[in-house]
């Protein structure tokens, strides 16, 4: 069953970026989306708002439910969830796609934007894992996807941004712990990480157009998200993959299709050595 028709995503931060192309490939099947994101206005910097992504979703053959959600507030992740499974019946699939993101040392790193990255990274992806269990316990084929890095302690990764890190490692510690903890009821955790760096506003905002030039599409991240979601969950389960490994492995033999510029050798992302 290489589809993901009739199954109900619940995915963060999916207004833009790699949450946006992993519901866009969902919809392509025919999938319920739910996306639950904090741009309900236009943002002055950020491209998409949860309804333009809704609409996008539904163009592209699905079904979409914009919500406004703060993944910090438990009371916002409940109400989310349960309009949710109202909605669908119920939720198949988790993706903890939403970020926070500053690459700033311990004295650049003011304990604001601190206790941003852990509220978002690390409590948010806890949080809405939490939220969204009770109705993952009784799906079919239940998977959470968190897209965080592969945990490599060399301190070289630490060292120029340590609050980020703790906080991308923190996400992939709910991935370590969950997927042994549901094991035995059948939900896969599994974590994806792109080999290179993506398209997104993240990136922009980080190395402008140079970096963005040098990236690849969010597809690259979405396509792999579907290869992982299609999979049998009790059988793919706590797993950290790369994007461009595990496409290889299904057969992609063409990775200049992601390129954003076609020639241009993509920069690696963090975390890889």
């Amino acid at each position: 069953m290489n589809t993901l028709k009739g199954k109900t995503l619940f995915i963060t931060g999916a207004s833009r970026g790699i949450g946006l192309a992993i519901a866009l490939r969902a919809a392509r099947d025919g999938a319920n989306v739910v996306i639950a994101a904090k741009t309900s206005e236009p943002h002055p910097k950020l491209p998409g708002t949860i309804y333009t992504a809704a609409e996008e979703v539904e163009r592209a053959g699905g079904k979409a439910l914009p919500l406004m959600v703060d993944i910090r507030f438990d009371e916002q992740l409940r109400d989310g969830v349960k309009q949710a499974v109202d909605r669908f019946g119920g939720i198949d699939i988790l993706v903890n796609n939403a970020s926070a993101i500053s690459l700033t040392g311990t004295l650049e790193t003011p304990m604001k934007k601190f206790d941003l990255m852990f509220g978002v990274n690390v409590r948010g992806t806890y949080a809405t894992t939490q939220a969204c269990l009770p109705a993952l316990l009784e799906a079919k084929n239940p998977h959470v996807l968190t897209l965080s890095p592969p945990l490599n302690m060399k301190p070289k990764w630490f060292q120029n941004h340590v609050a980020y890190t703790m906080a991308k490692y923190g996400m992939s510690m709910c991935v370590l712990g969950m997927a042994e903890e549901f094991r035995e009821q059948g939900v896969a955790f599994n974590a994806l990480w792109p080999r290179t760096t993506i398209a997104t506003a993240a990136i922009n905002m980080i190395g402008g157009d140079e970096m963005m030039q040098a990236s690849r599409t969010p597809e690259i991240m979405s396509d792999a998200a579907h290869a992982i979601l299609t999979r049998e969950s009790r059988t793919c389960t706590g797993n950290f993959f790369i994007d461009e490994e595990l496409l290889r492995e299904t057969g992609v033999t063409d990775f200049d299709k992601y390129a954003v510029k076609p020639g241009v050798k993509p920069l690696p992302d963090f975390f890889l050595d």
